[in-house]
């Protein structure tokens, strides 16, 4: 999941990741499996794959699975991995956006759902180009809030790595980049010591949204919808909550 706003970390959220683990999982060994399919089984010589791997470990996906999933997309075990890469613009409630994308071996089923779990939360599927216009593709890193680091230990750590912007939210920092910087930023935290809670390459946008209480209450409905899909790899959206609505939602929640 993705979206870089801070209705992202309320309890309604950290509820529904808890809850669906496994499927997760299920997730990132797919995106292994498409990367070591573009790009071959050598971690070292194919960027994307050593990202997914990375990413997936981050996760706690077992190695096991890695390992299966890699030789399994690089076609080592006799299987044959075939996914398609498709995205989805979509209007929610109050002017919202999302981008959901998914990787799929049907396309016409992952319409089908998509579209089914968009009208039925109270959405609309939006012609190819109406929504994707307001969203630029980053490197996104995030870096929680942590006593004895500042926004000056952040942008020192990433400075040399192509950063374009470092944003101060209620709870991180964010870090954007190109998204071919990603890894330099991601290195040059670590290099510094200082962890981060996650880092991908996002759809970003710089029309923020803010939604009230009974929006934000639709709008997470209609996420939900869509994360539930098992073809749905990401949901980027411009929608972003106040404090006052965050508030409300975990005291509901």
């Amino acid at each position: 999941m993705a979206g870089h706003s801070k209705w992202a970390n309320t309890k309604h959220r950290k509820a529904a990741v808890d809850a669906k683990r496994a499927k997760i999982n299920a997730r990132y060994i797919k995106q292994i499996e498409v990367a070591a399919r573009n790009g071959g089984a050598d971690i070292d010589g194919n960027p994307a794959l050593a990202l997914a791997v990375q990413k997936g470990k981050k996760e706690s996906v077992p190695n096991d699975n890695i390992d299966r999933a890699i030789k399994r997309g690089a076609g080592l075990t006799g299987d044959t991995v075939e996914y398609e890469e498709i995205t989805y613009e979509v209007r929610g409630p109050a002017g919202s956006a999302l981008l959901v994308e998914c990787l799929t071996d049907n396309r016409n089923r992952a319409a089908a759902e998509v579209r089914t779990a968009v009208t039925r939360a109270g959405g609309t599927v939006a012609d190819p180009g109406s929504v994707a216009y307001m969203f630029q593709r980053k490197g996104v890193v995030t870096v929680a809030k942590t006593d004895g680091v500042t926004e000056d230990d952040v942008l020192a750590a990433v400075l040399e790595a192509g950063v374009e912007d470092l944003l101060e939210q209620d709870t991180n920092f964010e870090v954007q980049s190109e998204p071919a910087d990603l890894h330099e930023v991601t290195k040059g935290l670590d290099e510094a010591g200082i962890s981060y809670d996650s880092d991908e390459v996002a759809f970003v946008s710089d029309i923020k949204i803010d939604l009230e209480l009974e929006d934000a209450k639709k709008f997470l409905r209609l996420h939900d919808a869509l994360d539930d899909l098992d073809d749905v790899q990401n949901i980027h959206t411009n929608a972003d909550l106040s404090a006052e609505t965050l508030a409300a939602l975990d005291a509901e929640s």
